[in-house]
């Protein structure tokens, strides 16, 4: 008899918002930062019809930040804002899924 263990389905893993949230809790971020960075995903990814992060790169990255200054009209805080939260998804909480690299 196998005793071969299928991998761990997706249902199981946690949910990307909730990966960030903990990773930005393992290294002691403020609460405003995690509400702000868990935010300005959550905007990427919708902007984006609901794609994961790991399907999108620099392209999608800059579309979203030229949406925000367009059509958005936010100041160049915000973008950075939006910007640092996005790299920060990139960097830390995705760092070995991604195909296409976020030069920042």
């Amino acid at each position: 008899m196998d005793r071969h263990q299928d991998p761990v389905p997706a249902r199981d893993q946690p949910r990307l918002l909730d990966q960030v949230r903990h990773v930005i809790r393992r290294l002691h971020y403020s609460i405003r930062t995690e509400q702000a960075y868990v935010d300005w995903i959550r905007r990427f990814i919708l902007f984006h019809g609901k794609r994961h992060p790991v399907e999108m790169g620099a392209l999608e990255v800059e579309a979203f930040l030229t949406h925000l200054a367009v059509q958005g009209e936010v100041a160049a805080s915000t973008q950075n804002q939006a910007l640092n939260a996005i790299v920060f998804l990139y960097r830390l909480v995705e760092p070995l899924k991604t195909h296409r690299p976020i030069d920042a």
